[in-house]
């Protein structure tokens, strides 16, 4: 229960350094030896989505909604930087324990932070490895998810603009690792409508 949640809260920046370092591992591993890591890590999220489907049918869409919604509000308050979300939130397969993936675009690695100042949120830095293997600074911040009744962490990775082009391409099963706000208007629309 409640001490889980807390001890699965502080927790957090190691997740977030272990879901960079997955999307690094799944990208670089298709480089290396073909579609045999991406294989695998579609086996595993299958798992868990059956997992999901079994055990927590009755609370999972509604928590998968509210921190997409969640996610869609932060999206739009950092338009300006090109965010794209990433993980369980953006794969489906989060929970009311898990966080949200933001990846900023910038133009200028500083102005985001300069944002947050700027509109008085508060914030952690920390670094983690992006999804080409360089360190890249994680803003951190404490959202409250009122669905949820809880706060959520928000994980905003700062990308160099550049990087944009090649974050977008597809697994080897088609599916992208990371959507824009338009994105994820859509899933949220398709998940409204089922």
């Amino acid at each position: 229960g409640a001490a889980f949640r807390g001890l699965a809260r502080r927790y957090r920046p190691a997740r977030a350094a272990a879901d960079a370092r997955d999307d690094r591992k799944a990208e670089s591993g298709a480089r290396a030896v073909g579609d045999g890591c991406t294989a695998a890590h579609a086996v595993l999220e299958d798992a868990v989505r059956a997992y999901l489907e079994l055990f927590c049918a009755d609370t999972q869409p509604q928590e998968l909604h509210a921190l997409r919604t969640l996610a869609q509000e932060w999206m739009q308050r950092l338009e300006d930087f090109r965010p794209h979300l990433t993980g369980a939130v953006w794969r489906g397969t989060a929970t009311r324990l898990s966080d949200i993936y933001l990846q900023l675009f910038c133009d200028d690695p500083k102005a985001a932070e300069i944002a947050l100042l700027d509109r008085q949120v508060r914030f952690e830095v920390s670094q983690v490895p992006g999804f080409k293997g360089a360190l890249v600074d994680a803003l951190s911040i404490h959202s409250w998810c009122a669905p949820l009744g809880e706060t959520v962490g928000v994980h905003l990775l700062i990308h160099d603009f550049d990087e944009l082009r090649g974050a977008l391409k597809p697994d080897s099963q088609g599916r992208s690792p990371r959507g824009d706000l338009r994105a994820l208007q859509t899933l949220l629309a398709a998940q409204e409508d089922a």
